[in-house]
């Protein structure tokens, strides 16, 4: 008969001394709802959906002044003779929004390292996948609203919100297997690169030597503290900064400067969790060999640092801010953003005949190009023996994936604000992908329902078998 030890009493105080335990208690009570909350896979999503709910009512309300007169807030700082201002807008939508696509660069580059895109035949798949999914939406919409006026916003419709993809599955629970998951993430992550590639090339003003110039010495002085080794992650804001303003002084988007120091971001640990394990071990087994009281603070505070360096390179610097970065970005930036852009006029003779051309080639990219391209790109890879279905999907999880991809949000609306000046235009696009993506969302979980079966042991090896059967066919 084995028996086991029960855990030993938590070594830790319950509260810091300086805390009143009362009011403790309450604050952790209070808390545990929104801990539960901010768990939720599906959490960011639905922030974000409340923020453009509030927007829209707020643009459509008798206080919808007040919604414009707050955006165009002028914010800046003066040193001397420089004063630089700008409007509460931009510094969402070119400042905070430099975080989010930093995050994202650092999601591309680790999954580029060791994650789905790491091999050509697991990548061959969601590239095929988000490579029809960005074209057949752009055909679409240059079919639609080709005019010269309203050209410029054929990049609206090719981007995919995975906060929104991800929160729709999540409300598919059972129905959704593990690997479609992955799968959309993979897709999501090659879309998000493909937007980045055409903000680049495609809605960039006419470049300018000079800010390139101070963007290679930004880009240059991270480069040569990685070579120096300097780990603190601080330490690399100023740099960063730097490459920013060149890049927004060269006439390209500054977010794409994010896009590119998350790139470049280590993805190897230097200890590794081993190399933690066996650092933090060798200053207990160094702590328990002083005697009681003969340790001195200067002795203590150093074994703590080689602590905490052990616990931060237990982790790789991308890694670690993808951890820290990713709940700020989920559960602020990108709300504030929904907030600050989703807030459409909606009022059918405020809108043209160009207008009305935006709005349904925005609509039909995203709902019908969206699972039209991703579909047939899928296909036509499975066909020639490219890339393989993962185990336990079929062509049906393919269609609610494609379906589900049609929400574009955050990265479509960010787009329309560089592919329009025209206001009408602007609010046009954005009123598209509003209603495009709850069209899609709608949609998706229908068919979700309809299609998939809830995901048992028994159904695993089933609907393997028919992917294998579907790919061979």
């Amino acid at each position: 008969m084995s028996t086991t030890t029960p855990p030993g009493p938590n070594p830790l105080p319950s509260s810091p001394p300086e805390a009143w335990e009362p009011l403790l208690r309450f604050a952790r009570l209070a808390g545990r709802p929104l801990e539960r909350f901010l768990r939720i896979e599906a959490a960011s999503g639905i922030l974000l959906l409340v923020a453009a709910a509030v927007a829209l009512a707020w643009a459509n309300s008798p206080w919808a002044e007040s919604y414009v007169h707050l955006w165009h807030t002028p914010l800046g700082i003066r040193i001397g003779g420089f004063t630089f201002e700008r409007s509460l807008e931009w510094v969402v939508n070119d400042g905070l929004m430099v975080i989010f696509f930093f995050v994202v660069g650092l999601e591309i580059r680790r999954e580029i390292h060791h994650g789905e895109l790491s091999e050509w035949k697991r990548a061959a798949l969601p590239a095929a996948a988000a490579l029809g999914g960005m074209l057949a939406p752009a055909a679409l919409y240059v079919v639609i609203a080709g005019a010269p006026a309203t050209r410029s916003g054929w990049g609206v419709p090719m981007a995919t919100d995975i906060a929104f993809a991800v929160g729709i599955l999540t409300l598919l629970g059972k129905r959704v297997p593990a690997a479609l998951r992955v799968l959309l993430l993979a897709v999501a992550v090659i879309d998000d690169l493909g937007a980045i590639v055409v903000i680049a090339l495609f809605y960039s003003s006419g470049i300018a030597l000079s800010g390139l110039l101070v963007a290679a010495l930004g880009f240059g002085g991270v480069f040569a503290m990685q070579r120096l080794g300097v780990r603190a992650k601080l330490a690399y804001i100023v740099p960063s900064v730097v490459a920013w303003a060149g890049i927004y002084a060269a006439g390209i988007h500054p977010t794409i400067a994010g896009v590119i120091v998350g790139l470049v971001t280590p993805v190897r640990a230097w200890l590794g969790p081993d190399g933690f394990m066996a650092g933090v071990r060798h200053e207990l087994e160094h702590l328990a060999q002083v005697t009681p009281g003969a340790l001195s603070s200067h002795e203590f505070a150093e074994t703590l640092r080689h602590v905490d360096v052990a616990r931060r390179e237990a982790m790789s610097p991308a890694a670690s801010l993808i951890e820290t970065l990713h709940p700020w970005v989920a559960f602020g930036i990108m709300p504030v953003f929904a907030l600050a852009n989703a807030g459409v006029t909606v009022s059918g003779g405020a809108l043209d005949a160009a207008s009305w051309s935006v709005v349904a080639a925005v609509a039909v990219g995203l709902i019908v190009g969206k699972p039209v391209g991703i579909l047939l790109a899928s296909w036509l890879t499975l066909r020639l023996g490219i890339g393989t279905l993962p185990a336990g999907m079929t062509l049906r999880h393919l269609v609610v994936l494609g379906v589900v991809a049609g929400v574009g949000f955050t990265m479509a609306l960010f787009i329309a604000q560089l592919a329009f000046t025209d206001a009408h235009l602007l609010a046009a696009a954005k009123l598209g992908v509003l209603a495009a993506s709850g069209g899609a969302a709608i949609v998706g979980l229908v068919l979700g329902r309809l299609l998939l079966a809830e995901t048992t042991a028994s159904n695993v090896a089933q609907t393997a078998d028919e992917a294998e059967s579907s790919t061979v066919a």
